[in-house]
């Protein structure tokens, strides 16, 4: 994690952060993206805007919150602008967060979005409340499009090496609205100890995200009975999707380092009928109740630590 006297150097283009990351739930079928990426040209045309997704289901914080903490670890340093924002008008508060003592910058509303990715990197070291209008674009109507007159001209001008403190008065990191993510946890159940946990999230494959870390079913052993709706199916641990035979559950540690439920190249949302927030029961599975056939054990061990803090 750099020192905060290191950010304070800029490139040889004269810029602080030359990469703004953009995550939303615009969209693409409306100009919003577009606009928000012309705003940002015309102010600092010479930093890059990587679009991370802009398909977060609308007016969703958790969920854009908790893609904006998967994708957290691998962002450019610079400057993220996230929007998911029901309470646009409101007197919900417009943001800036610093993270690695001035890696990187977090802007966005403070209505929790922005909180796990923050948390996963260790941390605001400063906050402040967007207000200066020096920095930002008079509304052309309403205030309803906070993306294109508050949180992109704030994003590039700190790109161009305007101060954080200079957006608005600084406010305690203690202040900002938390992330409420669901906790697994386990539970006596009638054959045995049960963790009980959910759906974080459904991928483009219909994989299903978990809020499980692999070493939380380590001792349930490789196969397990995944309750559903009190409709248990026998699933088998696996380090590959490939590996999930035919016909059977598996459980695969996915790129970020949870436990997710799988089908043979097929969507587990589809088959199990799964879609985010809905509870799953998993417990060891009896020996009497093993399916026939060979099966091959398969361990996980720890997965390598993630370097944090580097937004």
């Amino acid at each position: 994690m750099s020192s905060a006297d290191s950010v304070e150097v800029v490139d040889s283009s004269g810029l602080r952060y030359d990469t703004i990351s953009f995550l939303s739930d615009f969209g693409t079928a409306d100009e919003f993206v577009g606009v928000v990426h012309s705003v940002i040209r015309s102010i600092a045309p010479n930093v890059g805007v990587v679009d991370v997704s802009h398909g977060i289901p609308k007016f969703d914080t958790r969920a854009g919150g908790l893609a904006l903490a998967r994708a957290a670890n691998y962002l450019c340093p610079g400057v993220v602008v996230a929007v998911v924002d029901p309470g646009v008008g409101t007197d919900r508060r417009p943001v800036a967060l610093e993270v690695g003592d001035g890696m990187s910058i977090l802007v966005g509303p403070d209505n929790g979005l922005l909180a796990p990715a923050v948390g996963m990197v260790g941390g605001a070291t400063r906050a402040v409340e967007i207000r200066n209008p020096d920095f930002l674009l008079p509304a052309a109507g309403g205030s309803t499009f906070d993306g294109r007159d508050v949180f992109a001209p704030a994003a590039a001008h700190l790109c161009l090496g305007v101060p954080m403190t200079d957006l608005g008065p600084e406010i305690d990191p203690a202040s900002l609205m938390p992330g409420v993510l669901p906790i697994s946890r386990f539970e006596p159940g009638a054959d045995g100890d049960e963790l009980v946990c959910e759906v974080l999230w459904v991928d483009h494959f219909g994989n299903c995200q978990l809020n499980v870390d692999p070493l939380e079913i380590l001792t349930l052993g490789s196969e397990v009975i995944v309750s559903i709706n009190d409709d248990d199916r026998v699933g088998l641990r696996a380090e590959a999707f490939d590996e999930i035979p035919t016909g059977r559950v598996g459980l695969v540690v996915d790129s970020s380092g949870l436990i997710s439920l799988a089908v043979s190249r097929g969507s587990a949302a589809v088959e199990l009928e799964l879609g985010e927030g809905i509870e799953i029961r998993i417990r060891a599975l009896p020996d009497g109740d093993r399916p026939r056939g060979a099966v091959t054990p398969v361990q996980f061990g720890t997965r390598p630590d993630t370097q944090l803090g580097e937004l």
